[in-house]
């Protein structure tokens, strides 16, 4: 089997966003996509944060003796991203004699994950040097066959960023709707169209205990829910809201959600409400204006407290809102759907990738065996 060091094909690229040229910053998973940074960036300084381009790598070398996975990503949209000063970022000197996309399809292999571990220091981190890095091989086949496995990856991340640009695309839609609502339409009190809800689980009939994520989505919980201690939690039922009130501890912004799905059990210290003018309001509009970020930045100013900031049940009736007429408020609503189909489609078409490579660079390792 022919091998050939990775070495030989790459080399650092350390370009500082000194001008502030781009504010988009990412960082990159340990399933080895780039995601957006959890970074707090109102007071972040990001002239000396490293800019990444297109056909370039990002790699976070720290934590690979821990996490056993070498965290790399290959960045693949035109408009160039900034990363931490943490990770490293490296180019291919040559396509011509190796594809950015093969290479990308190696570190995807577990196996590449097992030799980068192996590959690590003793240090407390377990960190991948560089000099490491370099020195661990990549098989070696000719450029033509390069393409020809590289052919059905590059077609389906074709695929997959298509659907993601429509995803920003419809997203705007959504967003530029309400705001132009915000201003043609008139403000209405919220807590006209909304009643508060206090039913107790206290016949023990439902099962499912759930909480609320920042991200506006309700996330089921893994708890056993037996005993009567679940007796006093609140029931949501399909079409209810619930949120937390507290909202000093979420990173400005209020854990809001809409069930969709069957009813569960919440804490008792969650708001759990619904609509009771369905004909003026629909939930799911409503819920694509709690959404909005102008909404959470509502939210975290009016919240009250010293220790603990709560957005109450008061305050959130105080709200206002446009209403507009129900066509309206379901044209919106089916443009939100159409967009969240496409983030599921995305979703599948990214979690399709890995296992594609893997079957791909198992014919090259054949291939070169051969």
């Amino acid at each position: 089997m022919n091998y050939k060091r990775l070495g030989d094909y790459i080399h650092k690229v350390n370009r500082r966003n000194h001008n502030l040229h781009f504010a988009k910053l990412l960082g990159v998973s340990i399933s080895k996509k780039f995601m957006p940074s959890v970074a707090n960036q109102s007071d972040l300084d990001l002239s000396n944060y490293k800019i990444i381009s297109k056909g370039q790598f990002a790699a976070n070398l720290m934590h690979v003796n821990r996490d056993k996975v070498l965290p790399v990503a290959l960045y693949t949209h035109n408009e160039p991203a900034l990363v931490s000063t943490a990770y490293v970022t490296f180019e291919i000197i040559d396509e011509s004699k190796l594809l950015p996309e093969f290479l990308m399809m190696e570190f995807l292999r577990p196996e590449f994950d097992r030799k980068a571990w192996l590959f690590c220091d003793s240090s407390v981190r377990g960190s991948l040097d560089w000099e490491r890095l370099c020195e661990m091989k990549i098989p070696d086949i000719s450029l033509a066959d390069q393409h020809k496995y590289t052919a059905p990856y590059k077609s389906l991340l074709r695929n997959q960023l298509s659907y993601e640009n429509s995803l920003a695309d419809l997203q705007l839609i959504c967003d530029t709707y309400i705001e132009d609502l915000m201003r043609k339409e008139p403000l209405k009190n919220l807590g006209e169209y909304i009643s508060g809800l206090d039913e107790r689980n206290r016949n023990l009939h439902i099962y499912t205990l759930k909480g609320v994520s920042a991200s506006k989505n309700m996330v089921e919980k893994k708890t056993a829910v037996g005993g009567n201690r679940f007796s006093n939690y609140k029931v949501v039922r399909t079409s209810n809201f619930v949120y937390v009130p507290d909202t000093s501890r979420r990173g400005e912004k209020i854990a809001l959600a809409l069930n969709n799905d069957k009813p569960c059990i919440v804490s008792s210290r969650y708001t759990v409400f619904r609509v009771i003018k369905p004909d003026k309001l629909i939930p799911q509009y409503l819920y694509l204006f709690f959404r909005r970020p102008e909404f959470d930045r509502y939210a975290r100013f009016n919240s009250w407290g010293s220790v603990r900031e709560t957005f109450n049940w008061d305050d959130l009736c105080q709200v206002q809102l446009p209403i507009p007429d129900v066509k309206i408020q379901k044209a919106i609503v089916s443009i939100f759907e159409i967009l969240e189909t496409r983030k599921h489609i995305n979703r599948q078409l990214n979690e399709h990738l890995q296992p594609l490579c893997r079957v791909l660079m198992r014919g090259v390792t054949n291939e070169v065996c051969i």
